[in-house]
């Protein structure tokens, strides 16, 4: 993996990637360059020019990424020197403390972005519509600004599974004579076993999201991953994961376990069907370090954080808005009376 410089090749000014194109643009001259093109001009640069042309082949370490750190919620986010952070995108705090990256482990694959802000801001906008009870802190313009690109940390892994399953099952049948009406039950112990492989299941490796909110926003496009490489990051902020494989693999094997209960519990022809046991096998075929595109904005409300994210890739929109307590009381009040005064006429006019 050759980590490219994010800069012009043209007029060496700071470059960005573009979600649109897929490609990086230069603002300054309007050049425009492909993933190529950029791992071209960079082989033909001298040590001098670019000190991360001769990265070796499958690098593992971050190198030359700012890191920002949050006083207020612990949140560590990258970014290169394109991409600046003047506020916390999980709290909203603006006590950002910029240092630079020392060491670290690289991604192996990222998605890139396919939607662009204009795209996330349409998205909050229209969740927006249709929700008069919604707190006007959310039509705030400022939180509009603070949508912000931003790579998630994932760990994908393939596993296997296998064992035994077994459930409860029923059958009923019924029927009536002169005198009485019957209803026989047949019960069975229905039996299963064997294997199944999952290929990239994904779990996030930040516990500043929460896990539910994460899985709402699946699934992602795989054939659009491709080799992790820094230049992707430009424009865009990327967090550091904070949750390690070994911890977030729990989360891998009861996906899969519960995925693997539901397709065996298919196979078994009855009307009723209970899990009864299962006895199942791991293993850890593969794990992946993963950064994955998601636009979002938290709003705190109440000093509760609420959270708006969508899918960098396909468009997926997840979000939690609150009622206001002041507004639902005032339309409740509203409806009350409505439907009070309505029914009083209908009284009166019914009883002429």
């Amino acid at each position: 993996m050759d980590a490219l410089d994010n800069k012009c090749p043209a007029c060496g000014a700071p470059i960005t990637f573009n979600p649109q194109n897929q490609k990086w643009d230069c603002e300054y001259c309007g050049s425009k360059f492909t993933l190529e093109e950029m791992k071209k001009y960079n082989n033909a640069s001298s040590d001098k020019e670019n000190n991360n042309s001769n990265t070796s082949t499958n690098t593992n370490k971050l190198e030359d990424l700012d890191v920002y750190h949050c006083k207020n919620c612990g949140a560590e986010v990258m970014a290169d020197e394109v991409t600046t952070a003047t506020f916390c995108v999980y709290c909203g705090s603006t006590t950002i403390l910029k240092n630079r990256i020392t060491d670290g482990v690289a991604p192996s694959k990222i998605i890139p972005f396919k939607k662009v802000k204009e795209e996330a801001v349409k998205a909050f906008q229209k969740l927006r519509k249709g929700r008069p009870l919604m707190p006007k802190l959310f039509n705030d313009p400022k939180n509009i600004e603070k949508i912000t690109g931003v790579y998630i940390p994932f760990w994908a892994y393939d596993l296997r599974i296998s064992g035994d399953i077994s459930f409860n099952a029923t059958d009923e049948e019924s029927w009536s004579d002169y005198n009485y009406h019957y209803i026989k039950t047949n019960r069975y112990l229905s039996k299963r076993n064997g294997y199944m492989e999952f290929d990239r299941i994904l779990v996030d490796g930040s516990s500043h999201f929460d896990d539910d909110l994460m899985d709402s926003l699946e699934p992602f496009n795989f054939e659009d991953l491709v080799d992790y490489n820094h230049a992707y990051l430009s424009g865009f902020l990327a967090e550091k994961y904070d949750v390690d494989s070994n911890t977030a693999i729990t989360r891998a094997e009861n996906r899969a376990t519960n995925s693997a209960i539901e397709v065996v519990k298919e196979t078994v022809y009855h009307q009723t069907k209970t899990l009864s046991t299962h006895s199942m096998e791991i293993t850890k075929l593969k794990d992946y370090y993963i950064l994955l595109p998601v636009w979002m904005v938290n709003v705190i409300y109440k000093n509760k954080t609420y959270t708006f994210a969508m899918n960098g890739q396909t468009g997926e929109i997840v979000g939690n808005i609150p009622l206001d307590i002041t507004k639902t009381i005032i339309m409740t009040l509203i409806i009350f009376v409505t439907v009070t005064v309505i029914v009083s006429l209908c009284v009166l006019l019914g009883g002429q």
